[in-house]
């Protein structure tokens, strides 16, 4: 490939780096080994179509290598291939680079090793690196990049004579930069090099043409389609790539460069849509940060409230200690006072020597007397001594044992609500949607906060729409047709909030819902078909009058289907209605009809010509769309569970599978002013069958019954149905 094709390759790329739509510095990560997290070297594209240094290819091969072989060493070595692994020698390097470099027989050789990029193993085959394609686009890339980096820095002629001059061409075919002169002296016109491809001033000359790992004397030419890799012709005659399916390289080239572009197209035409999702994630983060910081503040509030219960119970406990202590130490302060009295020259014993000192014999007694008890009661407190009080402050441990216990298992509490979660079978979209939620602890729920926006991959996610709703059900009017929206819910109890459900997505139906009832007045058989009173279901009566029409049936008549249509006519605008087949129907069919065609059906005798008699046995029926591509009716047939698409004359493209299951519940979409007609999979919202219709004239909803059967039409979603439940 020349440089000026690459330069077409990668132009829209550049373009939009010169514009400033992307910067350099937005693509530098693009660029980085996620092996030595530095600026590629020679890129190699792995299996898994992650690049990879050369270098780096070698580093990994060979640390593994001498990790598998080394018997005492710890695999851990190999736990985490994005850090970078230790270098092994350059002789080691430079050994398994060699072509004739080969181990012993009984070493075993490692080819199999985790890609940094993806983590998972990759397998080199026989060839090892050797059967690597060079990642040259990428190395193109790493390049401009590196001469963007430092623009300041000129590249050199090469052929200058000191000093040199600043290059302005580098010639791809002689690898070398030259400046205007010496450019002109050695591809002189009329000569040879005078054919050289050349380029702007560049370090990088790459080959001109990419030659195959495996036949290293073939360029390569295909694309094989199977292994996503290009090949040569060797490959595909007798290589491994013999029974791939494989396409031209310049179809493969447009192919994938109408992809890329397609892909980058949508990602710039998405711009406003990225901005959008980082304007929502900055806020979000913000109310995250927000919410944080207020859960760390109730945190602190209910530890804070914890210690002051701790501070009041410590204190009235230490108060209580110092209390008894200081009553203690009194008794024992008084009880010292009292023996130190017993002390020679101290109190007691002092006083009673003076006392003897008395010669006066009826005053000595009576002094003597009162000292005697006095004395005698001390000596009695020595034989029997006991402390005035105790030292042990048994009575005053704290038992924290139930309370450690507790605070131990101090966590957080999942907000005190548990998550409700939305039932998919019990919500719906029709007119409105219906969304019905259960909850495991309703009655510790105050109220709950539905959510739901739309989704459009064709347009900016738009933000939620919340409506606080008392019970478990909530009807939402006024969404669009045809568009998916996302439906949560979350509940309160007060102030606490719990997280929000899991999201359910619906889709609207594609036009306005069209209201009707049976028509009981025209074409309606009473004798074959039951209507309730509502006029919003139909059966058909089997059995004895199948007994009474027996004898017409040997003779070669069928019985016939009973026709029954809607009281509204459709006259413009898009509409949509559903309705559900029983599933014990033989034969129903179903669909839209002109007036016209209706009278001929309703009012024309019986025949075989006409299809309320018509002879299908409705097991591949559709002879009523069979003749022309556009009809004033479309019907197509449903019965013993299964629905059957109907069969056109003219049509090129006909559905692979024509016999499909019957949905549980049935659609019909009517463009009138485009004169379209389409059956959808109500559960699903998915078309199942859609062609051209003649609405020439006033179309109604047609129905047809055949044997036993019974058809329910759809209930419209209204806001009784949503006051019935918050009754209940």
């Amino acid at each position: 490939m020349t440089e000026s094709g690459e330069i077409s390759e990668f132009g829209y790329i550049m373009e939009l780096l010169a514009r400033g739509k992307v910067t350099i510095k937005n693509i530098e990560r693009e660029l980085i080994c996620p092996a030595c997290k530095e600026l590629f070297t020679h890129p190699l594209i792995l299996p898994c179509q992650h690049s990879i240094c050369h270098k780096c290819v070698k580093e990994l091969l060979l640390t593994l290598d001498d990790s598998f072989n080394d018997v005492g060493s710890d695999n851990s070595n190999q736990s985490s291939p994005r850090l970078r692994l230790p270098s092994p020698s350059m002789d080691k390097i430079d050994r398994i680079s060699r072509p004739g470099w080969k181990r012993s027989s009984l070493t075993p050789r490692t080819t199999t090793f985790p890609c940094p990029g993806c983590e998972h193993d990759v397998d080199l085959g026989e060839r090892g690196i050797n059967g690597l394609f060079r990642n040259f686009t990428l190395e193109t890339i790493v390049e401009r990049y590196r001469q963007a980096a430092r623009a300041a820095t000129a590249i050199m002629c090469d052929l200058c004579k000191p000093p040199p001059q600043e290059s302005t061409k580098s010639c791809m075919d002689c690898s070398a930069s030259y400046c205007n002169e010496c450019f002109k002296i050695y591809h002189p016109w009329g000569t040879v090099k005078a054919q050289h491809e050349y380029v702007g001033p560049t370090t990088n000359f790459r080959p001109k043409i990419l030659m195959c790992p495996e036949h290293e004397t073939e360029r390569i030419n295909m694309y094989c389609e199977l292994c996503r890799r290009p090949v040569c012709h060797l490959c595909k005659l007798g290589g491994n790539h013999s029974n791939h399916r494989v396409t031209t390289m310049s179809s493969a080239y447009k192919t994938l460069k109408e992809k890329l572009s397609k892909d980058i197209d949508y990602l710039i035409g998405k711009e406003s849509q990225v901005k959008s999702q980082i304007s929502e994630l900055n806020l979000l983060m913000k109310e995250t940060e927000c919410n944080g910081e207020r859960a760390k503040e109730e945190a602190i509030t209910h530890f804070e409230k914890l210690y002051e219960i701790l501070e009041e119970r410590k204190s009235s406990v230490l108060k209580a200690i110092d209390t008894s202590k200081k009553l203690r130490l009194d008794k024992f302060q008084t009880q010292v006072e009292e023996y130190q009295g017993l002390l020679e020259n101290n109190g007691l014993v002092g006083y009673a020597q003076e006392v003897l000192k008395e010669t006066d014999q009826s005053c000595f007694v009576q002094t003597a007397k009162q000292l005697h008890l006095r004395i005698q009661k001390a000596t009695e407190s020595l034989k029997s001594f006991r402390p005035a009080a105790q030292t042990s402050f048994e009575d005053y441990v704290v038992n924290t044992s139930k309370q450690t216990e507790l605070l131990g298992e101090l966590s957080f509490f999942s907000s005190g609500v548990d998550v409700p979660e939305i039932n998919e079978e019990q919500s719906k979209v029709y007119n409105n949607a219906l969304i019905n939620w259960h909850h495991p602890e309703k009655d510790k729920a105050d109220s709950y906060v539905l959510e739901y926006r739309k989704v459009n991959r064709d347009e900016e996610m738009l933000s939620w729409n919340e409506i606080e709703v008392c019970g478990t059900s909530k009807v939402i009017s006024d969404l669009e047709s045809n568009c998916n929206y996302a439906f949560r819910v979350r509940a309160y109890k007060g102030s606490i909030c719990s997280p929000c459900s899991r999201e359910l997505i619906l889709h609207t139906p594609p036009a306005p819902v069209f209201s009707f009832l049976f028509d009981e007045k025209c074409g309606y058989n009473n004798e074959r078909l039951l209507l309730n009173l509502k006029r919003d279901r139909v059966e058909s009566r089997a059995g004895f009058n199948l007994l009474l029409a027996a004898e017409r049936i040997q003779v070669g008549y069928y019985t016939s289907l009973d026709y029954i249509i809607g009281d509204v006519g459709i006259t413009k605008g898009k509409h949509f209605w559903a309705f559900r087949v029983e599933p014990y129907s033989y034969l129903v069919k179903v669909g839209v009809a002109s007036s016209d065609k209706l009278q001929e059906w309703l009012h024309s005798p019986r025949d075989a010509v006409s299809p309320r008699y018509e002879q299908d046995s409705g097991h591949d029926s559709g002879s009523e769309d069979a003749c022309f591509d556009s009809q004033p009716f479309t019907l197509v047939t449903i019965g013993m569970k299964k629905f059957f698409i109907p069969k056109s004359a003219t049509s090129a493209s006909e559905p692979e599978n024509r016999v499909l299951p019957m949905p549980t519940s049935i659609g019909i979409f009517l463009d009138y002013d485009k004169g379209r007609v389409a059956f959808y999979d109500m559960d699903h919202m998915k078309c199942l069958y859609e062609r051209q219709v003649d609405c020439s004239h006033t179309m109604y909803p047609a129905f047809a019954l055949m044997g036993s059967g019974g058809i329910q039409l759809e209930e419209p979603i209204t806001a009784k149905y949503l006051e019935y439940q918050e009754d209940m």
